[in-house]
């Protein structure tokens, strides 16, 4: 089973669309004060294999080549827009490698 952690930005509701995922929150970690780097890292080393953000900074802010964690951007972080999103979103897990970066976007 994949792990998947969400970024502070990411909301918990989410998971209960995406079932058969091991996912868990920065918040859940104790990661509530790690950002960015720090916490790609903390998610490399605790080998979680997907993180989520709605971070649309993170690729030009950081060195994304060097990480095992795989990266999906969410369009947003509102969760009554993000339903709409669920299956790209369940596609973009099922598809998700280690070290990549993928964009999820509004039909």
């Amino acid at each position: 089973m994949k792990r998947v952690i969400f970024d502070h930005c990411t909301p918990k509701p989410l998971r209960g669309h995406l079932a058969g995922y091991e996912i868990r929150t920065c918040f859940e970690e104790g990661w509530a004060v790690l950002h960015n780097g720090e916490l790609l890292a903390a998610a490399d080393a605790a080998q979680f294999d997907i993180f989520i953000t709605a971070d649309k900074n993170l690729r030009y802010q950081q060195n994304l080549g060097s990480r095992r964690v795989a990266i999906i951007e969410l369009p947003t972080n509102r969760l009554v827009l993000m339903e709409s999103l669920v299956p790209a979103i369940q596609r973009a897990l099922a598809s998700a490698t280690p070290g990549s970066y993928q964009s999820v976007q509004f039909p």
